[in-house]
């Protein structure tokens, strides 16, 4: 079934059942757009659905379970014919010094934020390709870009989504399909007391890093400058331009964070101009 081009636009979102997601999947339906919203607990969106029976879909999905996934997108695909937006929001965090990090906790959380956001990219994009059309929003984060103390596995996995979409950027903008990555700092929502795990056996030796890291976090909880609402408000407008950037950085702390990283870096290769040259074969 071809989506008919004066039809509203179906965003297919991961992680509805709180913050950015639940905000993102509200907005888009109060514009008019359709959505299939998703979430492990179909129950914790119903209520966002319920008022939009012909514009939205309520679809479990517990995004590692690639059987879930293949049935996701088969349903929105079945409802609407197309999904021209896929967000991919759905992740959580995990806060351990490198040296505290366990195995097992790592892996689970790569298999979240970067592998299944990969496998629905995979399943989704052969449609926007077919309609020459498209737009893929990977929710990363500040963290994506700038390293802290206590979030260097929760970094390692943003920084992966952000290397894999520029990557993707590249490959799909000559078939029409845009790539917008979201580069949120703290935003007042469940992710720092729902959504990060903490490790249970602190090492002394980094109280004053990961530990002191691990406190803040824990202190500023429900105290964020970022609302979600009008995040969701700014993801929109990225869609609706007809120019949307690859990256957009969302909230004053993180435009700060990230200047003064990108500061920090081009005077590292100031400085280390002459090394950096050297290591090429001299020129004949």
């Amino acid at each position: 079934m071809a989506l008919s081009t004066d039809a509203p636009p179906v965003w297919f979102i991961t992680g509805c059942s709180t913050g950015f997601g639940r905000a993102l999947a509200e907005r888009v339906l109060q514009r008019g757009y359709r959505c299939a919203a998703t979430a492990r607990d179909i129950a914790s969106i119903k209520a966002i659905v319920a008022s939009y029976p012909k514009h939205a879909l309520a679809i479990a999905l517990d995004v590692t379970s690639r059987a879930q996934l293949e049935h996701a997108v088969a349903q929105a695909e079945g409802k609407f014919g197309a999904i021209d937006v896929l967000v991919n929001n759905a992740g959580y965090g995990y806060n351990a010094a490198v040296e505290e990090g366990d195995d097992g906790e790592v892996r689970a959380m790569f298999d979240t934020n970067f592998f299944a956001l990969a496998a629905l990219i995979r399943r989704v994009l052969p449609g926007m390709r077919a309609r020459g059309r498209g737009h893929i929003v990977n929710i990363s984060s500040v963290g994506g870009l700038v390293g802290n103390p206590a979030l260097g596995y929760y970094n390692a996995t943003k920084f992966a989504v952000e290397g894999l979409s520029q990557a993707l950027a590249k490959e799909v903008g000559p078939l029409g399909i845009h790539v917008t990555l979201i580069e949120p700092a703290p935003f007042r929502t469940d992710f720092q007391g729902r959504s990060i795990k903490f490790m249970d056996n602190p090492i002394d030796a980094y109280a004053q890093t990961a530990g002191a890291r691990r406190a803040q976090l824990r202190e500023s909880h429900g105290k964020q400058a970022g609302d979600p609402v009008r995040a969701a408000d700014a993801i929109i407008k990225v869609f609706e331009s007809p120019h949307p950037p690859l990256h957009l950085v969302l909230g004053k702390i993180g435009l700060e964070r990230v200047r003064e990283k990108l500061k920090e870096h081009l005077r590292s290769i100031d400085e280390w101009e002459e090394t950096t040259l050297s290591a090429d074969f001299p020129k004949p």
